[in-house]
């Protein structure tokens, strides 16, 4: 914890010298503490898409630039631009139309079973497309990302309890979803 309470003091600081003398030299180790996780975030809310985020990362950053005194510290930096990418991202996915004949609601009902893959990461991916896009996206911040669902709440601009919520059913369904592994491991466990 003592790390990351001094990470937050120096991007404090950073931002605090990019504010008071507009040093782009501050901003540039902002950016470089954070690009690969901002690229990180957005390569899984586009579901592996590297251009697409490389772009909205890029946008990421000019838009903190731009709006960096918009930044209060009620959220460390790193949250708080978590918020910039997923706007970011939110925005672009409201000008690219959904793919003819791409995924739907009933995906998932056309997917195949659990015991007719090999993979458990196929198994997952799988598993994540079936829950609602919401508790996709909690899960992605509050599991894959680990922030804590206040952090989620603030990047996703959700209420917490909504958050709260989102991660709850999301984890069961994926339970319910894998449970098959479970079972695998308990048999080979016991053989």
């Amino acid at each position: 914890m003592a790390d990351s309470a001094a990470e937050a003091r120096v991007d404090r600081a950073l931002v605090a010298r990019v504010l008071l003398g507009d040093d782009r030299t501050a901003f540039e180790q902002l950016l470089r503490r954070h690009q690969g996780m901002v690229r990180a975030q957005l390569r899984r809310l586009l579901h592996g898409d590297v251009a697409t985020a490389d772009d909205l990362a890029q946008e990421t950053f000019l838009l903190a630039w731009r709006k960096l005194d918009q930044f209060r510290g009620e959220a460390r930096f790193s949250t708080w631009l978590y918020r910039v990418a997923y706007s970011c991202f939110l925005q672009a996915n409201r000008k690219i139309p959904p793919p003819v004949g791409g995924a739907d609601e009933g995906e998932a009902e056309r997917l195949p079973a659990p015991e007719e893959a090999t993979d458990l990461q196929l198994d997952f991916e799988r598993a994540m497309r079936r829950l609602s896009k919401a508790e996709q996206t909690v899960l992605l911040h509050c599991v894959q990302m680990g922030l804590s669902h206040e952090e989620a709440a603030y990047v996703l601009a959700m209420p917490l309890g909504t958050v709260k919520t989102h991660a709850t059913r999301g984890k069961a369904k994926l339970k319910t979803s894998l449970a098959v592994w479970h079972e695998a491991a308990r048999v080979e466990e016991a053989s």
